[in-house]
């Protein structure tokens, strides 16, 4: 090949590779001031780093290039109240609109499609947000006039019901984007002060869906890493509450769910009754193999106050039925929402593996946990001397 000929493509090729990893930024907004500048920084998981700054022309438009080399966070802002954030990615050529004073609602936005799942979700959280302060204007301007406790239940209810929109929102849109940055975004964000759209031990499972999906796209990315370290502390922090919520003398949260004949029958209906609150699926081997000793368990003691209440994570009504009728557990209580692992008691017993149970007193307290043979049958014999 001729030399010339060589050194011009190896050029050419580097040429393209560096305009591959710029990211260009052009936009206008609407009335702006007079000698304003533009912002650009870079947000790390643990600090904002200025990148550049543009002022923006008197038409106002202005136009950014950013060198990266992998997807990474940044923000475009005016000041700390009036900014965007954006998840560039390597190559992107972006054109937007907005108000001077309102960057994070562009009127035009394209080129980003990370940016375009932030701003979207932005869109939905300000909504969410702008109906709970409308809820607190309403408290406002009616404090001083009669019927204040009965408004102010109305109240809560409304602004509980905007909470569990954007909550369940959120939820879907980190499962409709799993391989995305922008599902980061989505676990931190708040209504208010120290108000968060997610739970970190209630709804631990979507900070882990989206740990487990990013750490094999994006093992080296700051932010990333910081999601992995922060889910170490929320295991750890959950596993003191999960101990607080489910040790002996605490009282086990309520469960109603459908019978196989459809009827919704609660765990608070038992009371009355010693209950063996037991976990456990027809296609559970070890479930399988401590039924008799359940059936054994209640044959001794149901006549003297012994109840069990055993809930399904089958997947189908039809193999529940046959694994209540080939074990002969026809006796007692069954339920299930024959939702497998996606079933409300997982979450709501932080439940890891099956069989699983946990003995209650006559009040719904928690006596014991995890009984099974010999030592189910030897602590009713305690409780029923």
């Amino acid at each position: 090949m001729n030399r010339k000929l060589f050194f011009a493509l190896a050029a050419a090729i580097a040429l393209t590779a560096c305009q591959k990893k710029t990211v260009e930024i052009t936009g206008t907004l609407k009335n702006p001031l007079s000698g304003q500048y533009l912002f650009l920084s870079e947000l790390k998981a643990d600090d904002i780093v200025a990148y550049d700054s543009v002022l923006i022309t008197e038409e106002g438009s202005f136009d950014f290039k950013v060198n990266i080399k992998d997807p990474a966070f940044y923000l475009l802002k005016i000041n700390q109240k009036n900014f965007l954030t954006m998840l560039l990615e390597p190559g992107e050529k972006i054109n937007m609109s907005a108000a001077f004073d309102s960057l994070n609602s562009p009127s035009e936005f394209q080129g980003s499609p990370g940016t375009e799942l932030i701003i979207s979700y932005n869109d939905k959280l300000r909504n969410t947000i702008d109906n709970i302060m409308a809820m607190n204007k309403i408290y406002v301007k009616r404090i001083d006039q009669p019927g204040l406790p009965e408004l102010i239940d109305s109240l809560d209810q409304a602004s509980q019901a905007h909470l569990d929109d954007i909550n369940a929102y959120t939820k879907q849109f980190i499962d409709d984007n799993p391989q995305s940055l922008a599902s980061i975004t989505a676990l931190y964000q708040q209504v208010a002060p120290d108000v968060y759209v997610l739970d970190p031990l209630k709804d631990i499972e979507y900070f882990r869906k989206v740990n487990e999906s990013l750490s094999e796209l994006y093992p080296d990315n700051d932010h990333v890493i910081r999601l992995q370290q922060q889910i170490m502390v929320y295991n750890e922090n959950l596993k003191f509450a999960v101990d607080d919520l489910f040790g002996t003398g605490n009282i086990a949260p309520e469960i109603a769910l459908p019978s196989p004949e459809g009827d919704t029958i609660a765990l608070s209906s038992t009371r009355g009754s010693f209950v063996l609150l037991d976990f456990w699926a027809s296609w559970c081997p070890p479930c399988r193999d401590e039924n008799p000793n359940l059936v054994e368990a209640y044959e001794r003691f149901h006549s003297k106050g012994f109840e069990i209440y055993q809930v399904s994570l089958d997947k189908t009504r039809e193999a529940w039925i046959k694994g209540i009728e080939d074990d002969k557990l026809g006796k007692w209580i069954h339920v299930s929402d024959l939702k497998y692992w996606n079933s409300s008691v997982v979450s709501q017993y932080e439940l890891e593996s099956i069989p699983s149970n946990f003995l209650l007193d006559k009040d719904g307290y928690i006596i014991s946990s995890d009984l099974r043979g010999e030592a189910l049958i030897q602590k009713l014999e305690l409780l029923f001397k």
